[in-house]
């Protein structure tokens, strides 16, 4: 079962400090020490509440995933194994698994998290969307959809659907792409005036890459593209 999940900000190493900052500004958060055997991880530390997003000093490129914290990690590897996730790192008391498109997430003990840090600047980092080829969208929503047992929930357009808990600080959107490989992930915001916060995020340092439906594509001082979403940052609904 999973108790708590955390959305992790991957960034490229040479540029980690540059993410930092600027992802701490935008939440109104604080910078964890940084930890792992080459300082790879830090949390972003709410002010109120417990934290939900984290960051990661990656190789290559960067993106997303997301940590699924549960009671019993070694069940869970099992359980996922048998839903067609592969292991990708046993570290014990934590695991890296893949799904079957190969994307990587982690199962990890949980610590007690429970309460939601609150919106900040009519804004709130709250969803991780999964970018995926078509021909792998319909396994990947039932493997998610039974890892997380949250039910599957139909999107604003056709090529989404959500996966989400009342009880959780972070939701899932699966996007089927409609050419191109799979296995990229970047993170939503849902903000309650998108126009403001693309020029909030600009003074940060962040750059406008495109805009959609009801979603401006940005990136981030560290390369990363994101997106702020027009979606009520405390319901995580579009309004209407």
């Amino acid at each position: 079962m999973v108790r708590w999940i955390v959305a992790y900000v991957d960034r490229p190493r040479d540029r980690f400090a540059a993410g930092a900052a600027f992802w701490t500004a935008v939440t109104g958060t604080g910078l964890s020490a940084r930890r792992g055997g080459d300082g790879e991880w830090a949390t972003l530390l709410p002010e109120d509440g417990d934290a939900c997003v984290k960051l990661q000093a990656v190789r290559d490129g960067g993106g997303a995933h997301v940590d699924l914290e549960v009671d019993d990690v070694r069940a869970e590897v099992t359980r996922a194994i048998a839903l067609g996730a592969a292991v990708a790192a046993d570290h014990g008391d934590w695991a890296v698994l893949r799904s079957p498109e190969g994307r990587a997430f982690c199962l990890t003990p949980w610590k007690g998290a429970a309460r939601r840090p609150p919106v900040f600047a009519a804004t709130r980092l709250d969803q991780v969307c999964l970018d995926i080829a078509p021909g792998a969208y319909g396994e990947e929503v039932t493997f998610w959809a039974a890892l997380t047992g949250w039910p599957p929930l139909n999107g604003s357009l056709p090529e989404f659907t959500v996966l989400r808990s009342p009880d959780m600080p972070v939701r899932l959107l699966l996007q089927r792409l409609g050419d191109g490989p799979g296995r990229t992930a970047h993170v939503d915001l849902a903000c309650a005036d998108p126009e403001a916060a693309r020029v909030r995020h600009e003074q940060h340092g962040a750059a406008f890459v495109a805009r959609g439906r009801h979603w401006i594509v940005m990136r981030d001082p560290a390369g990363g593209v994101y997106c702020l979403t027009g979606r009520d940052p405390e319901t995580g609904s579009l309004p209407g």
